[in-house]
Order: structure tokens, then C-alpha cells, then sequence
């Protein structure tokens, strides 16, 4: 690489340390679970990842991944529309869609592409996409693609104020087609979007609804379907885009559930789809037997549940401020980004991994760690993280 350009990368590297947004790698050395060998460290328990139900370790989900490797191979080898799709995508899709309420589905080799394929592929320059304040960057990139490609239109409205909504659906109401965009669980804040509000919103105004689920799906609602059995509108959103890589197993892929025939567009056009290979036999195999696993042992939710509100109660009890709420996001705001980094170094050196999140990701003055319970963890996990978060929140003054 010219050495320019090395010289200003190097620059910035050492701007972002100085800033305290560096981001340093933390290796583990053992399955994703509440306790994991981390390079270098020994045990530590881990809150902040999103294997919200411990699937990922469950022998059910371990052997039907080797399985599929043992049957399939290592890869499917091409797209989805040359020889990519195999009878387990068929499956999986099917599963996946009878899940969340949807007729059909389809899968990506991730979240991230399945959001980028919906406002590209489905909107053009008579329709509008309205999107929350804090959505994904998924989200947002898919719409400033749109942007750039078909030319569609676009608003953002405040978070989650449905006053706000109606007034942008108001301002919309000659386009073709209106696209409300949200988050279901927002990942920073923790907190749930209106989804009732917003789909009665949608219904007087002729527009049509997309929640990205990823951190709701196998979470949120009595049997882990998500932000819309939550709300008690399953079966009434009209996009469902959502992970495998999170609560469902953590492999990697994502998919987008609606109608049929919106997923069989999806299949003609969509360009993360088209250009890119089928998701591999054992993160499909693996995610259809996490699936069927949640759907034998709807506990799970329960579980996690239980586990969520036994530490954020915890929490508020030595004197913390966690963000209140019903999902296991919990945030401990802090105010000072350097606070944050500094309390998320030494909960670690307690044996306790909870990132912190500064300016720019959250907005000045808003620092936290955030803390990510699983139904995994066991009473010991959670009162062994309580007792390092008390120690260094007195060591901190922050109690």
C-alpha cells in the first residue's frame, strides 16, 4: 500500500485511541457461554453477547451442524438462483416463517444484506421509507442506497413519538408506496418500539410496515416470536427482517419474512441475494435445529426473562441507574465516555467482559456499559457479576 496511504491510516488509528473509540479484540479460546476461556485471562463470564437463549452450545444445534457438514459439505458453493439452494434452505425458510407469523421467507448470508435488500429492491422514486431515529446502521445504509440507486424518498422521525410518525405519514401521503422502518428492540437503549401504535398508524395511512427483529427474535413475547407477538400483532407486520445470529443458535445469516410474493421478488431482484453463495450447510442446519429447539422449550423465554429482571433489580439495588425495561439489554448509563471504558477495563480485570459505549455511538453525555443477560446463565453467573460490578462501582465513586 502506497505509504500515503498508510500515513493517514495510521493517523486516524491513533486519533480513535486518543478519542477512547479504539476497539481492542478480545480472543476467546472456548464456546460462546456465560464462562468462556479468554486468551490470555483465564474464565471470565461474558455479558455482552447476543446468545440471549444459549443455543449455540445446546448438543442438539452442535450435531445437526456436523451433521449437515457430514451430508453437505463445507458450502454450497454458488447463489441461491444457479445451484446454490439446497432442500435444508427450503426447510429452514419454512420453519422461519411460520415463526414470526409470515407466509414465506428468505434467507441471506446475513441481517446486515437482508435490510439492504429491502428498500434498494422494493422502492423506487415515487415511494417513501420513514425511519426511526435509532435504527441499525443496517437500516439506515439500506435507505441511503435506495437513496442513491432508485431515488426514493425519505424522512426520519423522532424516537419512537407516533405524533412525529403521523406527521411524516401526512407529509407522504402522494407517494406510491409508504415504507415505515423500525428497529424492534433498539440495541443501545434496550427499550421496545410501539409496534401496535405504529402498525394503527400504518392501516389509516395505506403504508406498509418493516421491523428489523434481530435482538427480539427468540427474546420478546411469551414464546420468543418476537416484537410482534409482544405487541399482539403477530401475523400483522408486513416485513420481518431478523438474524440467526443472535438468540437463534449465533451462527451467522439473516432473513426477511413476509409474503409470498414479496420474498419470490426478493428472489428476481434483490442483489444480496442474487451475488452472493447460500448460506452453508451447517449454520442452516444448525439454525433450523435452534429453531425447533425454542419452539420444544418455550422455558427458555421464561428463563431468560427471570435471569433479566433478577439483574436489573440487582443492579438498582448497589446503587446503579440501568435503563429500565423488558428486554436483556440493560444499560448502566454512566455520562463520561472515559468513565465507561474505564469501568468496562475493570470489571474485566475482574473477570467479568461488559463492553462500554462512548460518543459516537451514544449521544454525549450518555456513556454506559451494557450489560447482555442470556438465559444461559446460572444464579452463580449473575451474583458472581453483581459482586465485581460493586467492587469497582465504589472503587469508581459511582456508588
Amino acid at each position: 500500500m502506497r505509504a500515503s496511504v498508510e500515513q493517514r491510516l495510521t493517523a486516524e488509528l491513533d486519533q480513535f485511541k486518543r478519542d477512547g473509540v479504539y476497539k481492542r479484540m478480545n480472543f476467546l479460546d472456548s464456546p460462546q457461554a456465560p464462562r468462556v476461556q479468554m486468551e490470555g485471562r483465564g474464565e471470565v463470564i461474558i455479558l455482552s453477547s447476543n446468545n440471549y437463549l444459549g443455543l449455540c452450545t445446546v448438543p442438539e444445534v452442535v450435531r445437526a451442524g456436523h451433521e449437515g457438514l457430514d451430508r453437505f459439505g463445507a458450502g454450497t458453493a454458488s447463489v441461491r438462483f444457479i445451484c446454490g439452494t439446497f432442500t435444508f434452505h427450503r426447510e429452514l425458510e419454512a420453519e422461519l416463517a411460520r415463526f414470526v407469523g409470515a407466509e414465506a421467507s428468505l434467507t441471506f448470508v446475513s441481517c446486515w444484506a437482508a435490510n439492504e435488500a429491502v428498500c434498494p429492491t422494493l422502492l423506487g422514486p415515487d415511494d417513501v421509507v420513514i425511519s426511526d431515529q435509532l435504527n441499525h446502521a443496517s437500516i439506515i445504509d439500506s435507505i441511503r442506497l435506495a437513496r442513491q440507486i432508485v431515488k426514493c424518498q425519505s424522512a426520519v422521525y423522532k424516537h419512537s413519538d407516533m405524533g412525529d410518525l403521523e406527521e411524516k405519514l401526512q407529509a407522504a401521503k402522494s407517494a406510491r408506496t409508504r415504507l415505515i422502518f423500525t428497529d424492534g428492540i433498539f440495541s443501545m437503549e434496550g427499550d421496545i418500539a410501539k409496534l401496535a401504535d405504529i402498525v394503527e398508524l400504518a392501516r389509516k395511512y395505506d403504508a406498509i410496515v418493516a421491523v428489523d427483529d434481530s435482538h427480539a427474535t427468540g427474546v420478546l413475547g411469551k414464546t420468543g416470536r418476537g416484537t410482534p407477538e409482544y405487541a399482539g400483532v403477530l401475523g400483522s407486520v408486513d416485513i420481518i427482517t431478523s438474524t440467526l445470529g443472535k438468540a437463534l443458535g449465533g451462527a451467522a445469516g439473516g432473513f426477511v419474512a413476509s409474503s409470498n410474493s414479496l420474498a419470490d421478488y426478493l428472489v428476481q431482484r434483490s442483489r444480496p441475494q442474487l451475488f452472493s453463495n447460500a448460506l452453508p450447510p451447517t449454520v442452516a442446519l444448525s439454525s433450523l435445529a435452534a429453531v425447533k429447539y425454542l419452539g420444544a422449550h418455550p422455558d427458555l423465554v421464561e428463563k431468560l426473562r427471570g435471569n433479566t429482571r433478577y439483574f436489573r433489580d440487582q443492579l438498582k439495588a448497589r446503587g446503579f441507574k440501568p435503563l429500565d425495561g423488558d428486554t436483556p439489554i440493560i444499560p448502566v448509563i454512566l455520562g463520561e465516555t472515559a468513565k465507561a471504558i474505564q469501568m468496562s477495563d475493570m470489571l474485566l480485570d475482574e473477570g467479568v467482559f461488559v463492553t462500554g459505549f462512548g460518543y459516537p455511538v451514544v449521544p454525549k453525555g450518555e456513556a454506559r456499559v451494557r450489560c447482555q443477560i442470556s438465559a444461559a446463565h446460572s444464579r452463580e453467573d449473575l451474583d458472581q457479576a453483581l459482586r465485581a460490578f460493586d467492587k469497582v462501582g465504589r472503587q469508581l465513586k459511582l456508588v
